[in-house]
């Protein structure tokens, strides 16, 4: 006879499941297992069986299910297992041997295995304690805090042998499977520090190093926003660590690592291996870019081969030939490395710091704006470090088109590539230049201990360190130009590029930089979009139908992902059978959703920047019949004066919520004005609290 609390409460002899009968039922013997040969008294089993006042008759019914259990046992054969149940008084007593509990095997293998002294033992003793279990623990049980309580206690127990089993994984250099069992544990348990820490360098043994640092970035991003607090010794450990291994040239399968606590510490503190290509990105997507957007509750990217050659305009850096080269620079010197002074590329020894998120996935288009960006950032007639601002609505492409032709020129910057998420528009806030300085200072190769605390120093380290440096610097998601500026690296061969949702002219005025729009996509670029994400087939079928799709999504990539998404769930709709669906403008915000990622949370980002005043004025544009209006016409919706007025559509226009096509002619998209006539948004929740992070 087995019992079972790693799963369904249920009793078993060989192969037949006793019928143990309604919930309150299986929660009387849950407790008595809980406490095997252990009184457990009445009253106890009563407060657990009911969240509220229990009835008068409550005692009867507790003696009623003991009863039936008894005779359920002994049905069973329970007496040549060993197995009682008695009453002792007022309480009682579940007599038998523990090890036919499967809770109690669980934790006798759990306490055998050794991870860090004994590794080749501990993998199949963890994974077959891990086997033990079916399902959540106590499942058929009653739903009061006791019971919750205890299947929270059991449920921590299991993510500890997970941790552990990763860290036995790790020892034995086994980083693809560490990684993939920590993986799944980590997406439903996002706010558990250590196993994060863990699967970061695990994920870091194995090359992901842009998925290893998104894990951090997104879990920041969700203890600030759920719990109010910054991360633990645990996780910002982790990412140090890997961030000084990479920058003294650890690589990651199998050579430098990051350095590991020690055996004693706490679960999940130590390394756990890596993760290869089976393994998904914080997001969910097997092999995604952290940058991508699409499935991080970020901006989708228009999809593309990825490592395709860049089109009219943007001949590939890397070629030996004539391509442009980093601003200032001229072909390297035989003899010496890309890397300038020792051959590291970073100047100091170590390797350059390569922070990139990976290539957008097969990026299509934007041919236009990557050659401007090339025009801006392989400028040397100025004299000045180059600075691009990339500005555009929320789900535009702003951080797919900037990472883009950051891997396209990378070989141009043989000193490294930077890139810092500033969370700009996200739900928490914004992150600090000093928080920032510091990640940079790290890969940089500065010892901790020698980073500035004050943002001010730090900012002057920085720029002394890359003064004679050929690096690249991509800052996404900036709110405002005086949280740039002190992230600007000030040496001539370097060069920067910032994306945001305001248009950032103080950076324009006092420090030269060149805007690079990016628009929405037509109907042409649009329709590839969907061909690349359902199949050119899908797409020819209907080529009406998908200029109309493009057409509903207002060309947005955005909201373009979240349409093919909905239509790879349902194979069997043709596009025009969606496009009918968003024509229903009560629907549209919400099907142009999927999962963390809409278009609602991306503009709800943006109009929670907006003064109390601005978010009225942008209301009342909403109402407009066709989404064209003029100042005068703005005002008598608003009911603000002329002046008053004008200053809030030009704010509007700064932060990309309308566009002022010619002069005082202004217009708003229709998602935007869908989303504005609910305060809310409440068409299209994308997830409160959601970083868009392309803009």
């Amino acid at each position: 006879m087995e019992f079972s609390l790693l799963g369904p409460i249920s009793v078993t002899t060989g192969s037949t499941e006793l019928s143990l009968g309604p919930a309150k039922r299986r929660s009387v013997l849950a407790l008595l297992l809980l406490q095997p040969n252990t009184t457990v008294p009445l009253e106890q089993l009563i407060d657990s069986l009911w969240e509220d006042e229990p009835p008068e008759h409550s005692r009867t019914v507790v003696q009623g299910h003991v009863s039936r259990l008894r005779a359920t046992l002994a049905e069973g054969g329970a007496e040549a297992y060993g197995i009682e149940l008695t009453t002792h008084g007022s309480a009682y007593l579940l007599r038998l041997p523990e090890e036919l509990i499967d809770a109690h095997r669980f934790g006798e293998l759990v306490a055998l295995a050794r991870p860090e002294a004994a590794p080749v033992d501990a993998v199949p003793l963890l994974r077959e304690a891990l086997g033990l279990w079916r399902g959540p623990a106590l499942t058929g049980t009653v739903t009061s805090p006791p019971f919750a309580a205890a299947a929270h206690a059991l449920e921590e127990r299991r993510l500890t042998a997970v941790e552990a089993l990763g860290r036995a994984h790790g020892a034995l250099g086994e980083h693809e499977q560490a990684a993939a069992i920590l993986y799944s544990a980590a997406v439903n348990h996002p706010l558990r520090e250590g196993l994060i820490a863990g699967l970061m360098r695990a994920l870091f043994h194995t090359g992901r190093q842009s998925d290893a640092l998104e894990w951090f970035h997104r879990t920041r991003r969700l203890l600030n926003e759920e719990l109010g607090v910054d991360p633990g010794e645990r996780l910002r450990s982790a990412y140090e660590e890997i961030l000084r291994a990479e920058a003294a040239g650890g690589n990651r399968q199998g050579t430098a690592k990051p350095e590991a606590p020690g055996a004693g510490s706490a679960p999940g503190g130590t390394p756990s291996g890596g993760a290869g290509s089976g393994v998904p990105s914080p997001g969910g997507r097997t092999g995604a870019p952290a940058a991508d957007r699409s499935t991080t509750g970020g901006e989708a990217r228009p999809v593309g081969d990825e490592g395709q050659t860049p089109a009219h305009g943007v001949a590939g850096p890397n070629a030996a030939d004539g391509g442009p080269r980093a601003p200032g620079t001229g072909p390297a010197q035989p003899g010496t490395t890309a890397g300038g002074r020792d051959g590291s590329g970073s100047g100091r020894g170590g390797a350059a710091p390569r922070l990139l998120p990976r290539p957008p996935a097969r990026f299509l288009g934007r041919e236009d704006r990557l050659s401007a960006l090339t025009a801006v950032l392989t400028d040397r007639t100025t004299g000045e470090s180059p600075l691009a601002v990339v500005a555009g609505p929320a789900g535009v492409g702003k951080t797919a088109c900037a990472v883009q032709w950051a891997h396209l020129y990378a070989g141009a910057f043989p000193d490294g590539q930077l890139f810092a998420d500033l969370r700009g528009f996200g739900g928490g806030d914004e992150a600090p230049p000093a928080e920032i300085l510091r990640d940079f200072l790290l890969a940089l190769g500065t010892p901790p201990e020698r980073v500035p605390g004050s943002a001010q120093a730090a900012s002057a380290l920085f720029r002394s360190l890359v003064a004679e440096r050929r690096l690249l610097v991509v800052l996404d998601n900036a709110s405002s130009s005086a949280q740039v500026r002190p992230l600007l690296p000030g040496g001539l061969h370097c060069a920067t590029v910032v994306t945001s949702r305001s248009r950032l002219d103080g950076l324009v005025a006092t420090d030269c930089a060149r805007p690079v729009g990016i628009q929405t996509l037509g109907h042409e670029e649009g329709a590839a979009l969907l061909g690349a994400m359902l199949g050119p087939d899908r797409v020819a079928e209907d080529p009406a139908a998908a200029r109309e799709l493009v057409d509903l999504c207002d060309g947005l990539p955005l909201a373009l992902r979240a349409a093919a998404a909905q239509l790879t769930a349902r194979p069997r709709w043709r596009l025009a059978r969606l496009a009918a669906a968003l024509r229903d403008e009560r629907r549209r915000l919400a099907l142009l959703s999927a999962e963390d990622t809409g278009i609602a949370a991306a503009l709800r980002m943006s109009v929670a920047r907006l003064s109390a005043d601005d978010a009225r004025l942008l209301s009342a544009l909403a109402t407009s019949a066709d989404g064209h209006l003029n100042a005068s016409l703005a005002a008598a919706l608003a009911g603000y004066d002329p002046e008053r007025t004008q200053d809030g559509l030009d704010r509007l226009a700064e932060m990309h919520l309308v566009d002022e096509e010619a002069t005082d002619v202004y217009t708003i998209s229709t998602l935007t004005q869908l989303f504005a006539r609910d305060d809310r948004g409440e068409g299209g929740e994308g997830g409160e609290g959601e970083r868009e992070r392309n803009g």
